[in-house]
């Protein structure tokens, strides 16, 4: 079984910024894509930022310039920088990661549980 915990949510003022940190655990033989997403309430859940495992990185047009994804490929851990916060992006925040549990196996995808962050005004 693949594990994904996030941490690093909580509330801070618009204008401010919070790094969410997410490490993936348990049967991992690989590791492909690493990816945030965010549902707010009242909306479906986006995507915020995908992280490819050779490094290339897509951001939302919504944290472009704000929000910064990496990730440490030796600990299977995605971060999310985020600055210059605003009440919008208020939100529970999801990791996920494409996984291979054995060599030749299929890749497939696993989410957290999520981290809530809010933005005051």
């Amino acid at each position: 079984q693949v594990q994904l915990v996030e941490s690093g949510g909580g509330l801070v003022q618009a204008g401010g910024s919070l790094r969410l940190s997410c490490k993936a655990s348990g049967s991992i033989f690989s590791v492909n894509a690493m990816a945030w997403h965010r549902q707010a309430p009242g909306k479906q859940r986006e995507s915020v930022a995908v992280a490819a495992n050779g490094g290339k990185t897509t951001d939302a047009d919504s944290v472009k310039g704000r929000f910064t994804i990496s990730r440490d490929n030796a600990k299977n851990m995605v971060y999310l920088e985020m600055n210059s916060l605003k009440p919008e992006d208020t939100a529970v925040y999801y990791c996920g990661a494409s996984v291979a549990q054995y060599n030749g196996g299929p890749f497939r995808d696993y989410w957290g549980q999520g981290t809530q962050v809010t933005v005051s005004s």
